[in-house]
């Protein structure tokens, strides 16, 4: 029961939560438009899942070889920086979480598009390829992109627009005007995430040499770009509920704006990079209920 306990951990359960967001937002606009399917859903959801984890995994093994997680981290301790579990253990776990990642996102392309879609079909097959290597390749390799400074990008990218975009052309086999706001703002605040986690882990990740986009800009600037990513992802998610209006409750996600304006309170007051760990599950469980509530708005 330990080692699973360890295992657990490993997969960082807590970062779940947010890779679905995007999947609850467009099942709800399909759902809306009637063409939801709950097959596509569950296997949406099962593969962002997988996906993740492969991503959770992929960095404690990436970061644990390269020394880059070490006794100078803020946050919880990986698997591999506490020798719970060795470096050969963990990549034999990655191999088999793509494994099971190919073979679930095979079903769900399966199921969406059949044979009847041949050109969706290979573009979605691409997409599902080039997720598993961005999972893979934001701290494996020498050329890591997530030591490049460029771990921003690929989070708005795949947690925002590939997400909601991508699984609502699942259900609907073509491309909606409305998802694109709320796909911007689920990449705007996944990436606001990804940059307060790096926010935490500055001075580490200076000594480590991992070059993150909060290294590049220093810390007060670093301060200025998540002000920039929290407040840009307010503003569109409002003009959303404007230009779509149709009720009051429409509108019942504006209360998730409560707790990212203290969060945002709570950063520009930070002096001590410790604090910001637990604003970490703060705005990752923000945007987890705002895509909630924005669904639910949409559905009443």
């Amino acid at each position: 029961m330990k080692q699973v306990s360890v295992w657990v951990s490993a997969m960082r359960l807590r970062t779940l939560p947010l890779s679905v967001s995007g999947i609850i937002l467009a099942s709800s606009f399909a759902h809306y438009n009637g063409m939801f399917d709950w097959m596509i859903f569950i296997l949406a959801l099962l593969t962002t899942l997988s996906l993740q984890i492969l991503s959770n995994l992929a960095n404690d093994y990436g970061d644990g070889v390269k020394g880059t997680d070490n006794d100078e981290r803020i946050g919880p301790k990986r698997a591999i920086q506490s020798g719970l579990i060795s470096p050969d253990a963990m990549f034999e776990a990655i191999k088999i979480n793509i494994l099971v990642t190919i073979i679930l996102a095979f079903l769900l392309i399966f199921s969406s598009f059949g044979a009847q879609h041949f050109l969706l079909t290979l573009l979605f097959f691409a997409l599902g390829i080039l997720s598993i290597v961005a999972a893979m390749r934001y701290t494996i390799g020498g050329n890591a992109y997530g030591y490049r400074g460029l771990g921003d990008v690929f989070v708005f990218m795949f947690f925002g627009l590939v997400s909601v975009i991508g699984c609502y052309v699942l259900y609907a086999k073509t491309i909606d005007h409305v998802v694109f706001l709320p796909a911007i703002t689920i990449g705007l605040l996944s990436a606001a995430v990804l940059n307060l986690n790096n926010m935490r882990d500055i001075d580490s990740d200076k000594s480590a040499n991992k070059i993150t986009l909060a290294l590049r800009l220093g810390k007060e600037k670093a301060k200025k770009y998540h002000f920039f990513l929290i407040i840009t992802a307010i503003i569109i998610s409002g003009l959303f509920g404007i230009l779509y209006y149709t009720s009051i409750f429409n509108l019942i996600y504006v209360i998730i704006y409560i707790p990212l304006i203290l969060h945002l309170k709570t950063v520009k007051e930070n002096k001590d990079p410790k604090l910001l760990d637990p604003e970490l599950k703060k705005v990752a469980l923000s945007t987890f209920f705002l895509s909630v509530l924005m669904a639910i708005g949409h559905l009443l």
